[in-house]
């Protein structure tokens, strides 16, 4: 009989041990893989950040450039009638906006809606000042009456969008 609880204490501590022992390598395990995914986490940042900077910057540097005030500066051509003024004022809006399509990889699907949607705000309003346009009307009168309609708005989509922008950004440190 003292063979078999010998026995049975010896299974039972080694049972024990095994146990004990695979719990130990189980734990230092997940803390390995832990340790990895976090090492991993960090150099995926470290290898994409310039990128987000580059995108964000590049993001307040596009509504910064569609901002009427900036077209209007940057584009006005005094021989164009206003119907081809405002023609080339949307076209100069897509274009910078097709010119940044590949920032949205690194930049929150909100915030780039929020891009997306100042864009299409200026447009808009290019388009509202142009009906109110006649045959006659002149660069200069599209221009003036683009300047009062941004002149009734509190605060202008674009000038909105780059608050956000900033903020995400500064939210990532």
């Amino acid at each position: 009989m003292e063979t078999w609880i010998f026995l049975l204490i010896t299974t039972v501590s080694c049972g024990s041990l095994v146990l004990i022992v695979y719990r130990f390598l189980n734990k230092q395990n997940e803390k390995d893989v832990l340790s990895l995914k976090k090492e991993l986490h960090m150099q995926r940042q470290e290898f994409f950040l310039p990128s987000r900077l580059d995108a964000y910057q590049r993001a307040v540097l596009f509504l910064e450039r569609i901002h009427p005030n900036s077209l209007i500066m940057r584009g006005h051509d005094a021989s164009l009638n206003a119907l081809l003024f405002q023609a080339e004022l949307v076209k100069s809006v897509r274009s910078e906006f097709e010119h940044n399509l590949a920032q949205q990889i690194f930049i929150s699907t909100g915030t780039w809606e929020i891009i997306r949607n100042s864009k299409e705000e200026v447009i808009k309003l290019i388009h509202m000042a142009g009906s109110q346009m006649n045959d006659k009307s002149t660069s200069i009168d599209l221009s003036a009456k683009i300047l009062e309609i941004i002149a009734q708005l509190e605060e202008f989509p674009t000038s909105i969008a780059v608050k956000i922008v900033k903020k995400e950004f500064q939210d990532l440190f």
